[in-house]
């Protein structure tokens, strides 16, 4: 397996590295947007073509990769760290629930505080369901994501037949408003929005700190872990077992790697694209947005991931400045995670500039690239002298209930 140091491996940190630098990519737009931007680029007010075609060119390339990306990384970052607490004397189920305990406190500061958006709340909860699972056999491992696949399906499936109900009732002759009225609660906020809805959320959103963060719900973090644990502990199980199997690690030859390379991202790519195709043709039709995103699109998605990871791993056998920058991307992931998110609602809640639902989605792409280039400009030259990033450390130093160096010894001088 490649690696920079003892306890390093390269082709992790840069598949880590691109995740998370792609996740911001969408991410931004339910930063800076209303709700419905993210699935339904029509919701907003004044969108253009541009607009609709920069959407799908995300939905194709980078929404749902990237988070399965993470997702399984974490899985296989979570097996390293639990083996080599044991390999050094310590109890790693004790230092494994001791982290992700400190992560679910993290994750929900940063969804009620910082953006509803979070992840680590989900992770951290997914990945104390994971270390029970976390000795199975490769075949086994797969055998249960498989099944936590179905699970997600069918309950996805279950909503958008009760969502086309509510639709035909609200469409057929002699609707009532009642009717009409449920069919717009059933989707205002995420696939489409009435004007009061969106004006409300604007003015929620360009609120002062105090007075946006009061009217958080409490309650979201579990209804999001509701929502996504299923496909969640799924991913982190392939990623377990990608990682034993020595896929992530590297160590497989260079023709198997480009063969699921090209065949898993032109797949993947071409299912994503007849995907976005029919939802475009739809109007951004509601119960196929559903189904879209979270049952038809699954097996694309986790396709096109597979064919990212093998292709990332090809492009870290060479060393380099730019492998090496990506590389302390993902050593410095959760800094880079929540930095991002913090800068983002700086820039557009208010508190900040408060520039929220004021530009229009090309326009919000464009804070991307900066973000990027940040990413990759402070973390090599951070972890070149230090230890972990700043993130990183505050949740070593309070997993561990201690202070943990954070600065890197000098070598001695020569005699």
């Amino acid at each position: 397996m490649a690696t920079t140091s003892p306890d390093r491996i390269i082709t992790l940190d840069v598949i880590r590295g691109i995740a998370v630098m792609g996740i911001f990519s969408v991410n931004i737009v339910g930063i800076a947007m209303i709700d419905a931007a993210y699935m339904n680029p029509t919701a907003p007010q004044g969108y253009d073509q541009a607009d609709v075609m920069l959407w799908a060119a995300n939905y194709v390339l980078i929404d749902g990769k990237m988070r399965s990306l993470f997702s399984m990384l974490f899985g296989a970052s979570m097996l390293l760290v639990i083996d080599r607490a044991s390999a050094s004397g310590q109890r790693g189920w004790e230092v494994h629930f001791r982290r992700m305990a400190v992560l679910a406190l993290l994750g929900l500061f940063h969804y009620w505080v910082i953006w509803y958006g979070d992840i680590l709340f989900i992770y951290a909860m997914t990945g104390m369901a994971a270390f029970f699972l976390r000795k199975m056999r490769i075949r086994n491992l797969l055998l249960v994501a498989a099944l936590l696949f179905v699970w997600h399906v069918a309950t996805n499936v279950g909503e958008a037949r009760s969502l086309e109900q509510v639709a035909s009732a609200a469409r057929a002759p002699g609707a009532t408003g009642a009717q009409r009225d449920a069919w717009q609660e059933a989707t205002n906020g995420w696939a489409t929005e009435t004007d009061e809805f969106a004006a409300a959320q604007v003015e929620h959103y360009r609120a002062p700190f105090i007075e946006r963060v009061s009217d958080i719900s409490l309650w979201g973090p579990y209804y999001a872990l509701k929502r996504s644990f299923p496909e969640t502990l799924a991913l982190m199980l392939l990623g377990m077992a990608a990682f034993r199997s020595g896929f992530l690690g590297g160590a497989w030859s260079n023709a198997r790697y480009r063969r699921i390379a090209i065949w898993g991202i032109a797949l993947g790519g071409a299912g994503c694209a007849m995907l976005a195709w029919a939802e475009w043709s739809s109007n951004f039709y509601a119960p196929l947005l559903l189904l879209s995103f979270n049952v038809f699109g699954i097996p694309f998605q986790l396709l096109m991931a597979l064919g990212y990871a093998a292709r990332i791993v090809l492009l870290t056998r060479r060393a380099g400045w730019l492998r090496d920058r990506v590389a302390a991307v993902g050593r410095a992931a959760f800094t880079n995670y929540l930095l991002s998110n913090i800068v983002g609602t700086l820039i557009f809640y208010g508190g900040g500039l408060a520039l929220f639902g004021a530009l229009d989605r090309v326009h919000v792409w464009l804070f991307v690239p900066c973000f990027w280039i940040a990413m990759l400009a402070w973390s090599k030259p951070w972890l070149d002298h230090f230890v972990y990033g700043p993130f990183e450390w505050l949740w070593r130093s309070l997993s561990r209930w201690k202070l943990q160096p954070m600065r890197k010894s000098r070598p001695a001088p020569a005699a």
